[in-house]
């Protein structure tokens, strides 16, 4: 090894071990263990794939999840097909009739999504469930299908321990503001717009 690369390593050594000691204080100081709102939104492709994730990483520690899928509902996902697969572990609920530019029914929409957040909220009274996924809950918050400070109430008042997890684009600021950790998506590149369909396993 040469003397420029003996050096360049030791650099590397000294960064990381002040950055280990910044890490590990941060983590001394986080003590308290709650249930947290998380909230991912924006333009860009991967909220409910991050939603998902979330809830796979709950299974696989042996939590019980509860899905609701507002909005969608008009065709089967890969998500579904797999969850549906464990259904002690996880209560899966499809309650749209399809994206907003194809329903093009506002009143039915709103039906469809009142009926979404009553199980929502029996989910989140439950306390045997540890995590909720609460999918495309903006867009329906968006468009107005569903009162705000109620949803916020009542995503409140759940049990102490028991996860949140809110997708779609344009969150309110209300929502962003009760949220513990919230991600905003960003669009680099879209494969779609390159005219590249959506296909299994990586639908857009």
């Amino acid at each position: 090894m040469s003397e420029q690369d003996q050096g360049r390593d030791e650099r590397h050594r000294q960064r990381m071990q002040r950055k280990k000691a910044v890490v590990d204080e941060k983590i001394a100081t986080a003590q308290q263990e709650r249930g947290v709102l998380l909230v991912n939104t924006g333009n860009g492709k991967g909220k409910s794939s991050s939603g998902f994730g979330m809830a796979a990483r709950a299974l696989g520690h042996g939590m019980r999840v509860g899905i609701v899928q507002f909005i969608k509902g008009a065709k089967s996902t890969g998500e579904e097909n797999f969850f549906r697969r464990f259904p002690d572990e996880v209560r899966y609920h499809v309650m749209g009739a399809g994206f907003t530019w194809e329903t093009q029914d506002r009143q039915d929409d709103i039906v469809k999504a009142e009926a979404a957040w009553a199980v929502a909220v029996e989910l989140m009274r439950d306390p045997e469930v540890s995590l909720v996924l609460l999918d495309e809950l903006n867009i329906a918050l968006k468009y107005g299908y569903l009162q705000l400070d109620q949803v916020i109430a009542d995503i409140q008042a759940r049990p102490a321990h028991q996860h949140v997890v809110v997708t779609g684009r344009g969150a309110p600021p209300a929502l962003v503001e009760a949220a513990d950790t919230v991600t905003d998506m960003g669009v680099v590149k879209h494969a779609f717009k390159a005219g590249i369909k959506a296909q299994k396993g990586v639908e857009f």
